[in-house]
């Protein structure tokens, strides 16, 4: 199944121009390389739904702490738990 998972932005990594950034972005502590292009006004701090490596949408924390707490409950959080993709 393919769902996309709220995360944290922590940090502003890469910038080409204004759309094509690339941000690490914490899981709960986990935190992956993802593509910033679909949400070119995220700023650090925001939280974002991710898929497939790229954010693309922005939520409100609330609704992302209460969307992730549902995907651990659910067993859906396997593919954070690789360590060799953590930075």
């Amino acid at each position: 199944m393919c769902l996309s998972i709220p995360g944290k932005l922590i940090e502003i990594t890469a910038q080409l121009d204004e759309i094509f950034r690339v941000g690490r972005v914490s899981f709960d502590g986990v935190v992956k390389e993802v593509s910033l292009t679909l949400v070119p006004e995220a700023k650090v701090n925001d939280y974002v739904m991710v898929h497939v490596g790229a954010a693309i949408s922005i939520v409100d924390e609330e609704e992302a702490k209460i969307t992730f707490d549902l995907l651990k409950q659910l067993g859906e959080l396997h593919d954070l738990d690789n360590p060799e993709d953590n930075i």
